[in-house]
């Protein structure tokens, strides 16, 4: 199985966590391994590199690309399961955390898989193509709760009509695939409001979040990943939306915020220090990473540094 995906903010992200021969890290979403191989070319034979996954087609693909290699180690999981994994494999702590949010080109690519709104397939969306799918999603939840996915996750204006038309389409026959779903969706969108981008994209971006619990995950995951590093660690996310932007931007502002005591206190008594140096902003694709690769236009770095 070949897991073709090009790796986003590739230098940046690499270049952000300041590699120590001899350190351990562990890139959080390993897809084809892209932002681990470059790691790697900086790491002696004393340094590790551990690779997570939860898409059996990406733990495929990079037990395949690093056999052979001692200082890799593969383990096909959530990273949500961060602490135990590393518990499992003996690592108490790292030296550098990498995770490429979101769903990868090959699982958008690979029509079967179910992503994509522009080839028919079977509803799917699963990353770890086991549990709950989006098939399950659009044919057995309540109006109330399909608008309440679609307007959280989607940020689509029209989640009333969105969630009212896929109810009234399921009760004449299941809505079964891709191009079913992306026609309803499209239909119930004013036809002034479907010029800018495909109607039915943040509809997808939807059911897919609710899939696989994807921003639950990050909020949950991101203190338990940032436990984890040793002092002058580096924490580094690449987001792709502005909902999981948000969450690490809140996430990381916290780190670095020093006392929260009221303004009017006359001396400190919360106690509270900075815990990470965060650079302000976040880092975009260059000009010529956006002409190579048109889906890095929204992704979008933060990094931490553990103090």
């Amino acid at each position: 199985m070949d897991f073709n995906h090009i790796s986003v903010l590739l230098e940046e992200s690499v270049n952000s966590l300041n590699i120590k021969p001899s350190g351990v890290y562990v890139d959080c979403t390993a897809g084809g391994g892209g932002h681990s191989a470059e790691i790697l070319k900086h790491l002696n034979e004393n340094g590790r590199m551990v690779l997570i996954d939860q898409d059996p087609d990406a733990i495929k693909t990079v037990t395949e690309r690093f056999k052979g290699d001692e200082r890799v180690t593969i383990v096909h999981n959530n990273f949500c399961n961060f602490a135990d994994i590393l518990q499992s494999i003996g690592v108490e702590s790292v030296d550098g955390i990498v995770a490429d949010l979101g769903v990868s080109s090959h699982q958008l690519d690979t029509a079967e898989r179910g992503f994509s709104f522009h080839n028919d397939a079977p509803l799917d969306m699963r990353m770890s193509q086991s549990g709950k799918s989006a098939k399950d999603v659009v044919n057995t939840y309540s109006k109330n709760e399909l608008y309440n996915v679609i307007s959280r996750y989607g940020e689509e204006k029209f989640s009333d009509r969105v969630a009212g038309a896929i109810v009234k389409a399921r009760d004449k026959q299941p809505i079964e695939t891709t191009l079913q779903l992306a026609e309803i969706v499209s239909n119930a969108i004013p036809a002034k409001f479907r010029r800018n981008g495909h109607p039915a994209r943040k509809t997808f971006q939807a059911i897919r979040i609710e899939v696989n619990g994807e921003l639950d995950v990050l909020k949950n995951t991101l203190p338990v990943m940032f436990s984890k590093l040793k002092v002058g660690g580096v924490m580094s996310i690449i987001t792709f939306h502005s909902l999981e932007d948000r969450i690490v931007k809140d996430y990381f502002r916290t780190l670095k915020a020093g006392c929260t005591c009221p303004k009017d206190f006359p001396v400190c008594v919360c106690g509270n220090s900075p815990k990470a140096v965060v650079k302000s902003g976040g880092v975009k694709a260059s000009g010529k990473e956006l002409d190579e690769n048109n889906r890095s236009r929204s992704a979008k770095l933060r990094t931490a540094t553990k103090l």
